[in-house]
């Protein structure tokens, strides 16, 4: 036991130093958090202060939580609109220094491209009766608001509820300059968002001058014209700075809707709309009635420009290829006439069997839009129409909407297999399979046991694509073959493509089945035939400058595709595509919840893909591909293949009958009122020089030859009626 009396030994410094330092600590500790807890309570004795109770206390609690609300909804609306900021990085103000005419196959003018062509007058030299034209009818407050004009979205708001329907426009001028210059005319709130940044953005960067500018520079105003100096070259065939107040008028009406307001489609219309405008001139204190009254009394009259129309969306992609082709070729020349290969017979014959069904059975499947690419087996584009109306939008589905193809895919998918060393006389069954975690099931949710690959691509059956995938090919070749077929939308890597959930264009839909219709050659497609200088040189030449088409399919694989494809319109899902007399082949294509649906065909002579489906993405009421778009196409290439020389797809038996044991197609329009005839159609060259033969011929004299004695024997009225055949 230690001694309480005897002195304990010091402890070590080390020891000292460690129970100083935990001292310190503990004090600090507790001094900060007395002080702490001394500094809350003052804080919250100081805000008693401002306590609220009842009403003003539920004033700012919302105020509170609104703010917080909208804080976070501002950013979510930024990171919404940051895709949209990206198209800003480029010159997007340059349209391109290129001013392109084009021609028709045969050399008739079809249409204009580029800047050039009709020189931008500046506002400031542009006359005020046009300026406040546009103005009082688009953006009255245009120099007054910072790209959103709130007033006016509530001015707009409160006419529209008044007239229960919608009647006025709430989007500013900066509002409609942004989604012509970087978005499309999709109706959807994610581009309303985009929109209303982009506004905002060209205010910050760009004076009020200069919007107004590239406005009346870049909005299409209908007949193929962009910009209203252009517009006043086309409709009243004289410069901009000449037109009068009511002429003035016609032009602002057709900001709002050219197609529908066009005054050489539909005059009466565009005389009532010129008539809003005026009226909206004297609201907005631009003009008095008594200097509009001569306009209302005198309205516009465009000239006649005859019933000539341009296959816009097909010039729209025309003159992106000029400018690709004139870059890549380096030539020194901007001002240039393209000959292109557009059959103007056949591009209107696909308008209109786009318009008849979508106006026949558009509504009764829900489905408002559509697209089409025809394609000469040469790789001709011979027709485009990007789609339905261009004056409501100029966005080309058929170019640039990447829509998920569907079982129309699944011809990829085959002709690897037959690339791969199987035929059609495969035997594949078709049962319950799951690839990693994924179990596809076949459209009618049932199955059918071992069958050979043609009947499962006839019938479209969903298991053995995917099952050749993934026991046999992979995802690779598949993709790979794609690509060398002529696609050039990315294609998904992952195994759900095999079924189409990758997404094309309706023109890489085209070039791909083109390349079975050409017996397994692909690199033909094309729309620029010539590119010539206005002196007349040549300048660029398909037939010469490009690469020669090569072979990417073995001849024998594209015979095999091709005698599965043929048996598909006859007995298979594409039915309604079957043609009069001559065997087609063709695949159709229906997505998920009906959204996309699909007929991608071709004949011996040529290639048609379509495409119908909603800008929103909204699905259909069931709509296949074998029903409306296999419609539209058997309607269209009935067109195309009449007074044509018919040439047999490649590699099968029979190509202008049907097989024994199926009933031949019967015609998709018995009403004679209805059936398309295809007119013989000339060069406009070959057209002039016979109707100046025609002319000399008609002014020469007749020839007077003295007959000979048996000549006249010969011509007398016995022999004429000896000579006569028998009525039996």
């Amino acid at each position: 036991m230690d001694n309480p009396f005897e002195p304990r030994k010091s402890k070590s410094p080390r020891a000292t130093r460690l129970l100083e330092i935990d001292a310190w600590l503990d004090s600090t500790l507790y001094d900060a958090g007395f002080k702490l807890a001394e500094f809350w309570e003052s804080i919250t004795i100081f805000f008693r202060r401002f306590r609220f109770t009842g009403f003003s206390r539920a004033f700012f609690e919302l105020s509170s939580e609104g703010m917080t609300l909208g804080a976070a909804g501002a950013v979510l609306l930024f990171a919404l609109a940051l895709p949209a900021f990206e198209e800003t990085a480029g010159d997007w103000k340059s349209q391109g220094e290129y001013a392109v005419t084009f021609l028709d196959r045969y050399g008739n003018e079809i249409g204009q491209r580029g800047i050039i062509q009709r020189d931008s007058l500046p506002v400031e030299e542009l006359p005020e009766h046009v300026v406040n034209a546009v103005l009082a009818t688009e953006d009255r407050r245009f120099y007054e608001h910072f790209g959103i004009d709130f007033v006016g979205l509530a001015r707009a708001l409160a006419q529209n509820v008044r007239a229960n329907s919608v009647v006025q426009g709430g989007s500013t001028l900066t509002q409609q300059l942004a989604k012509n210059l970087f978005l499309t005319n999709e109706r959807t709130v994610e581009r309303k968002i985009k929109e209303a940044f982009l506004a905002l953005w060209l205010e910050v960067n760009l004076s009020k001058r200069e919007i107004l500018q590239l406005y009346l520079d870049r909005a299409y105003m209908g007949g193929g014209t962009f910009g209203i100096a252009a517009a006043a070259d086309f409709y009243f065939d004289k410069p901009i700075t000449d037109v009068s107040v009511a002429e003035a008028a016609m032009l602002a009406g057709l900001f709002k809707a050219p197609a529908r307001y066009a005054p050489h489609v539909n005059l009466p219309a565009a005389r009532e709309r010129a008539n809003i405008v005026l009226s909206a001139m004297v609201e907005a204190g631009y003009m008095t009635e008594g200097q509009v009254l001569s306009a209302r009394l005198r309205p516009a009259t465009p000239v006649d420009r005859g019933d000539q129309e341009s296959p816009d969306h097909f010039l729209d992609w025309a003159f992106d290829e000029v400018k690709r082709v004139a870059t890549a070729s380096k030539i020194p020349h901007h001002s240039l006439v393209a000959r292109t290969t557009i059959d103007m017979g056949i591009q209107r014959a696909t308008e209109e069997s786009l318009e008849y069904n979508l106006r026949q059975h558009g509504k009764s499947y829900g489905v408002e839009e559509g697209a089409i690419v025809v394609l000469d087996n040469s790789g001709a584009v011979r027709a485009m129409v990007g789609g339905r109306d261009y004056g409501a939008s100029q966005f080309n589905r058929a170019t640039k909407a990447l829509r998920q193809t569907g079982s129309s895919f699944k011809p990829y998918v085959y002709t690897a297999a037959m690339e791969a060393g199987l035929t059609p006389d495969s035997v594949v069954s078709d049962g319950p399979i799951s690839w990693g975690g994924w179990s596809p099931k076949n459209y009618t949710r049932g199955y059918s046991g071992r069958m050979t690959l043609t009947t499962a691509l006839v019938k479209s059956i969903n298991t053995v694509p995917v099952r050749l995938a993934r026991d046999f090919l992979s995802i690779k070749p598949i993709r790979e073959l794609a690509y060398a077929m002529g696609v050039e939308s990315p294609i998904e890597n992952h195994k759900t493509m095999v079924l189409g959930v990758s997404s094309m264009t309706v023109l890489d839909q085209a070039t791909g089945y083109l390349t079975l219709a050409n017996g397994g050659i692909a690199g033909t497609r094309h729309g620029i035939n010539q590119l010539i200088s206005h002196t007349g040189e040549t300048l660029y030449d398909f037939s010469e400058d490009e690469p020669a088409p090569h072979r990417v399919l073995k001849e024998d694989t594209a015979a095999k595709m091709n005698s599965i494809m043929v048996q598909i319109p006859e007995w298979g899902t594409g039915r309604r595509a079957a043609l009069e007399g001559i065997r087609s082949a063709g695949k159709t294509g229906t997505t998920q919840a009906y959204r996309d649906a699909w007929y991608v065909g071709y004949t011996g002579n040529y290639t048609a893909a379509v495409w119908l489906g909603n800008d929103d993405f909204s699905v259909t009421r069931r709509m296949t591909g074998g029903s409306l778009p296999a419609m539209t196409w058997q309607r269209l290439m009935s067109y195309a293949h009449q007074n044509t020389e018919l040439k047999p797809i490649p590699g099968i038996d029979d190509p202008f009958v049907a097989p024994i044991g199926v009933a031949r197609a019967k015609p998709q329009n018995p009403d004679p009122s209805q059936t398309l005839e295809r007119p013989p159609v000339m060069s406009s060259a070959t057209t002039d020089f016979l109707n100046e033969m025609a002319e000399i011929f008609h002014r020469t004299p007749p020839m007077e030859v003295p007959a000979a004695p048996e000549t006249l024997s010969a011509l007398s009225p016995a022999a004429d009626e000896q000579n006569q055949p028998s009525s039996n």
